[in-house]
C-alpha cells in the first residue's frame, strides 16, 4: 500500500512540474470571454510565460508574436480594430488560451466610491429608482462590464479579480447603477458595443486611489499613515490593488463619482483630485483621455467642508484640461448620503462624453456655470456659461442666494430672471453696494437655477478660489 501511495505522489509531482514548465502562459483576468476592447486604437495584450517562451496573438486576421524576457512577461499592440465582433483572440505559447465572443467599441473605467458602487438593485435598506423596470429591460449584448474585487495593497499589483459578462436582467443588478446608465444611454446613440469597468469602494478618500509618485512629491502629510496597517482609506492603498492592475488596457476615458470622503479638507481636495486625474493619464500613456466625474449631492445639516469639495470640483472642472462635471445639485437627499436617482447622473455623465468625446454639439452637456457679475443699480447681475438660450427656474421659486457687500458678510437674497432669461439678477435690502453672490451654499439644499435643458446650476460664489478654498495655515 506504501508503494502505491509514494508512485501517485510521484505521479502528481511529474503531472505538475510539466503543467509549469509547458502550460504557462497567463494573461490578467481584465482580460476574458465577451470582453470589449477599445476601437481605433493599438490595444495592448500582455502576460506572463516561461523566460525565452514564444507567444503568438491572433485576432480579426491579425497575428502579432512575442517572447517572454527574462522575468517572464510579454506584451504586444494590435493593430487598431473598428467597432464590431464577436471575435476570438486566441493566445498560444505552450499552452492555448482563446477568448471568446471579443467585442470592438468603446471602454469606459467607472470608478469612485460608494455612490459609484452601489448598485442597480440597490444596497441593503437603500433603493434605485426604476430598479426593476431597468433590469427588466436590460438585455443587450452589446453592453459588456466587469467589476474588479475589492483589493487593498502597500505596493502595486499586477492581478486583479473580476469576469466580463453580458449584460441581461440577471447580471445587471449587481452592477453599479451609474455605470450602466452611462454605458446604456452611449450605446443607444452610438450604435457601437460598450465596454464598463467598474473599480469602485465605498468610503475611500482620493489619496487611497492615488499612485505613491504623486502622495511622495505632492502629498508627504499622507505619509504617515502609510506606515500603519493599510486598509482602504490607506494613500496609495486603492490604486495599488485596482487601478494598476488595469493600466495599460486600452479605454476611451473614466467616469468618477467620489468627493465625499475628502470633506475633512476642500482645499488639499482641490490639488489631490487634479493630480490623481494627471497621474493616472501619465501611466496610462494614452495622452490626456476624458475624465467626467459627478459634483456631490446636496446632503445632510451643514456638514462641514461639504460645499467646499463641490466648489473644488468645480475648480477642477474650470482649470484642468478634458474634463467635465454631471451637476447633481436637484437630485439630493438631505438624509441619504447615496441619492436614489442614479439614471440622472449616468445620463448627465453621458451627455459629457456624448457632446466632448463624440462631438455631438447639440447636446448642452452642462447646466449653467457662473461667467461674470456686474452691478447696476444696487443689484448684482450674474452671467452664466452652458445656458445658449437662457436660464430658468422650472417654475421653482428662486432660493438660496446670499450677496455680501464691502464688509464680506453675506445676506439671503431675493433673485429674478431677467433679460428675456439670460441674465440672473440678486439683490438685498441689507446691502446696498454687491461685491460677492453665492448660491447654495449649505451642504443641503434644493436647486432652483437650471438652463433650458433642464440641467441645474452648480453652486458657486463669485469670488476668487483663493478666498473660497483658503489653505490650512
Amino acid at each position: 500500500m506504501n508503494y502505491l501511495n509514494k508512485a501517485l505522489t510521484l505521479i502528481m509531482v511529474l503531472s505538475i512540474s510539466t503543467i509549469s514548465l509547458y502550460a504557462d502562459v497567463k494573461l490578467p483576468s481584465i482580460f476574458g470571454s465577451h470582453m470589449v476592447l477599445q476601437q481605433n486604437h493599438r490595444n495592448p495584450i500582455w502576460g506572463t510565460a516561461k523566460k525565452g517562451e514564444k507567444i503568438s496573438i491572433s485576432i480579426a486576421n491579425q497575428t502579432h508574436k512575442a517572447i517572454a524576457d527574462k522575468n517572464g512577461k510579454w506584451q504586444v499592440k494590435l493593430d487598431a480594430l473598428k467597432a464590431g465582433g464577436p471575435y476570438q483572440l486566441i493566445v498560444k505559447g505552450n499552452n492555448t488560451i482563446t477568448f471568446e465572443d471579443v467585442l470592438v467599441g468603446e471602454v469606459w473605467l467607472c470608478t469612485g466610491q460608494s455612490n459609484m458602487a452601489m448598485k442597480l438593485q440597490g444596497n441593503s435598506g437603500q433603493h434605485i429608482e426604476g430598479s426593476q423596470e431597468t433590469i427588466m429591460n436590460s438585455s443587450n449584448s452589446q453592453i459588456r462590464f466587469i467589476t474588479i474585487e475589492r483589493e487593498v495593497s502597500e505596493t502595486p499589483l499586477t492581478e486583479c479579480k473580476g469576469n466580463w459578462t453580458q449584460c441581461n436582467p440577471e447580471t445587471v443588478g449587481s452592477f453599479s447603477a451609474v455605470g450602466y446608465h452611462f454605458g446604456s444611454l452611449l450605446q443607444k446613440q452610438l450604435g457601437v458595443p460598450i465596454g464598463l469597468i467598474s473599480s469602485n469602494v465605498g468610503g475611500t478618500p482620493a489619496q487611497a486611489w492615488s499612485p505613491n509618485n504623486v502622495i511622495e512629491t505632492e502629498f508627504p502629510e499622507f505619509k504617515a499613515d502609510m506606515q500603519k496597517e493599510y486598509t482602504q482609506k490607506t494613500a496609495t492603498a486603492l490604486y495599488n490593488g485596482m487601478i494598476n492592475p488595469l493600466i495599460p488596457y486600452g479605454i476611451k476615458g473614466t467616469i468618477w463619482y467620489q468627493g465625499e470622503g475628502n470633506r475633512w479638507d476642500p482645499e488639499q481636495y482641490s490639488r489631490l483630485f487634479p493630480a490623481m486625474i494627471k497621474s493616472w493619464r501619465d501611466n496610462w500613456a494614452q495622452g490626456d483621455f476624458p475624465f467626467y466625474f459627478v459634483q456631490i449631492a446636496p446632503y445632510g445639516y451643514n456638514v462641514k467642508g461639504w460645499v467646499g469639495v463641490q466648489q473644488a470640483q468645480l475648480k477642477t472642472m474650470l482649470t484642468f484640461e478634458n474634463t467635465g462635471m454631471a451637476c447633481i445639485n436637484d437630485l439630493g437627499s438631505q438624509k441619504c448620503i447615496h441619492p436614489p436617482r442614479k439614471k440622472e447622473v449616468g445620463q448627465r455623465l453621458a451627455f459629457w462624453a456624448l457632446s466632448k468625446t463624440y462631438g455631438k454639439d447639440y447636446i448642452i452637456p452642462s447646466g449653467p456655470i457662473y461667467k461674470s457679475m456686474e452691478v447696476a443699480e444696487g443689484k448684482a447681475m450674474v452671467r452664466f456659461n452652458h445656458a445658449p438660450i437662457g436660464i430658468t427656474s422650472m417654475g421653482k421659486p428662486l432660493s438660496n442666494f446670499e450677496v455680501a457687500g464691502a464688509d464680506g458678510v453675506f445676506h439671503p437674497a431675493q433673485a429674478k430672471i431677467v433679460k428675456r432669461g439670460t441674465v440672473l439678477q440678486v439683490w438685498s435690502k441689507d446691502v446696498s453696494k454687491p461685491t460677492s453672490v453665492r448660491y447654495g451654499w449649505n451642504s443641503y439644499f434644493e436647486g432652483s437655477l437650471y438652463n433650458t435643458a433642464g440641467l441645474p446650476a452648480s453652486s458657486f460664489c463669485t469670488d476668487d478660489w483663493e478666498i473660497i478654498l483658503p489653505k490650512k495655515q
